[in-house]
């Protein structure tokens, strides 16, 4: 059936058009039907009659700790709910990570690795990490060692990470109990020789293809698509199928949301048991409520402290990040409601877009997490505009910490694992009419109501999203590779009636 010579060969043209038309036009919906097959699956697993177990529900909403007993591995919900104690034993860790915090304001990838695996150490455990610096330097970085977090910057010629020299330095350090990948950092194919190795995800390709689906359903009557969509859709799906296919040269898989633990287990059919979802935990210390700091902060930036509603909003100021949905929504409000004010925390693109709406609108620049606890303390709402459903974003559990409610995008990402309670803050579909209409509720709502979500924030967050929750889930994961007796819980040295 090849389009070669003859009568074929005089319609190669309008057929390779057909078939590249056909390819994305029948790519789109089936993409769309699965969007709408994982949605109706989590309904039913959460409202209908095969509601999984009475823990699920209680550990979304923060109740007693004691009500589930059981092997680890066929837990289908965040192990940070559960109450670890100090297990007896230590591990010996190898920790590949795409980069590390050296310089300017890290991603939340690094963010992760620095926190979690700096943790660890400090639980005594001993942590070598095989990665780069994030500032992107190639040369002159000497290996770390804090205590028994041990960091050895080993990067190509390019600045990325050298894995081949990696494995052979990992080689020299000797036995290792568990080996733990930030994403892909350690590729499949090296992957598959390590049988006691965990992969951490901050975002899958299935949340990336539902991205790009948001984007381009925002474009306006009669605009074209742009051509970085239209080629990254073109490209997805085959990429998405790829991954699927390499996914289970992991062995064990840690999603950092509920969400994308239902998509591994329901589309990329990982088995249940190596599937252990461990949501993303941030310093307690460093991020907690300080009305105090938050005053100077606003004094700072010329916010008045008479303001009817503060708002903020941190990360890249890029189109992904929903700052064009942002933009027109605030640009409507402030001409409605002369006291409400926004404060942007970050760099990129529409910075200076922002800048148009002085004073109500406050550009204060890209800040190190010790400054980014001022800014949350300054705030009365945290707005999180997203139009990338993928990962846990960090920014929205550091504003929980502060005592913050929140302003984020509805995507199952954050109303199954963060927004699970409208206690905790407003969710939007990203669009421009529906986040102004959800602004408009915050604003009714009134300070009261809004210190009150906060305060109940600030009790979920320090139960389910703490630096010490996160890594003591983590160890225990680790210590349950090593040893299955360590996969039951609760053992005697658990606090499950805390």
């Amino acid at each position: 059936m090849g389009l070669r010579g003859g009568s074929k060969g005089k319609k190669l043209g309008n057929d390779a058009f057909f078939c590249r038309s056909a390819r994305y036009y029948f790519w789109i919906p089936m993409a769309i039907l699965f969007s709408g097959f994982i949605y109706v699956m989590n309904e039913l697993r959460t409202n209908g009659p095969c509601k999984i177990n009475s823990y699920s529900s209680v550990m979304r909403y923060g109740q007693p700790e004691n009500v589930w007993t059981g092997d680890l591995r066929t837990l289908d919900v965040a192990w940070n709910g559960l109450c670890f104690g100090s297990p007896p034993e230590k591990l010996r860790v190898a920790v590949f990570s795409k980069k590390w915090p050296v310089g300017g304001a890290p991603g939340g990838m690094e963010r992760h690795a620095l926190t979690l695996h700096t943790a660890l150490a400090r639980r005594g455990h001993e942590i070598h990490v095989y990665t780069v610096p994030a500032d992107g330097s190639i040369s002159g970085k000497k290996d770390m060692v804090q205590g028994g977090l041990h960091v050895h910057f080993v990067q190509n010629n390019l600045g990325r990470l050298n894995c081949s020299a990696a494995w052979e330095n990992l080689a020299r350090v000797g036995h290792v109990d568990v080996v733990h990948s930030e994403s892909v950092a350690l590729p499949h194919y090296r992957a598959k020789e390590v049988p006691n190795l965990a992969a951490t995800w901050h975002g899958i390709g299935y949340e990336a293809l539902h991205s790009e689906l948001i984007q381009d359903l925002l474009r306006k009557p009669g605009e074209s698509r742009s051509a970085e969509i239209e080629h990254s859709m073109g490209e997805r799906l085959p990429r998405l199928l790829d991954e699927i296919r390499f996914f289970p040269s992991y062995k064990h898989h840690v999603p950092i949301s509920d969400y994308a633990g239902e998509v591994l287990r329901n589309i990329y059919q990982i088995p249940s048991e190596n599937v252990h979802i461990i949501l993303n935990g941030v310093d307690e210390h460093k991020f907690r409520p300080d009305p105090a700091l938050g005053a100077a902060f606003r004094a700072e930036f010329g916010v008045p402290s008479n303001a009817t509603l503060v708002m903020g909003v941190a990360g890249r100021l890029v189109k992904d990040k929903g700052h064009p949905v942002l933009f027109q929504a605030f640009s409507e409000i402030r001409k409605a409601y002369k006291g409400v004010y926004l404060v942007i925390a970050g760099a990129g693109p529409w910075e200076e877009r922002y800048k148009e709406f002085a004073p109500n609108a406050v550009v204060v620049g890209a800040m190190n997490p010790a400054r980014l606890a001022a800014f949350y303390n300054a705030l009365d709402v945290f707005l999180n505009p997203t139009l990338r459903p993928q990962g846990l974003d960090l920014t929205l559990l550091e504003a929980m910490q502060c005592g913050k409610p929140l302003l984020a995008s509805r995507f199952p990402s954050i109303t199954r694992s963060v927004i699970v309670s409208p206690d905790f803050g407003y969710t939007f579909h990203p669009n421009v009419g529906s986040l102004i209409k959800e602004i408009q509720a915050v604003i009714g709502d009134g300070p009261h109501e809004l210190r009150r979500k906060g305060r109940s924030c600030r009790v979920y967050a320090a139960r389910m999203f703490t630096a010490s929750k996160m890594a003591s889930a983590y160890e225990r994961l680790f210590l349950c590779l090593k040893n299955e007796s360590y996969c039951q819980y609760p053992l005697s040295f658990d606090c499950p009636d805390s």
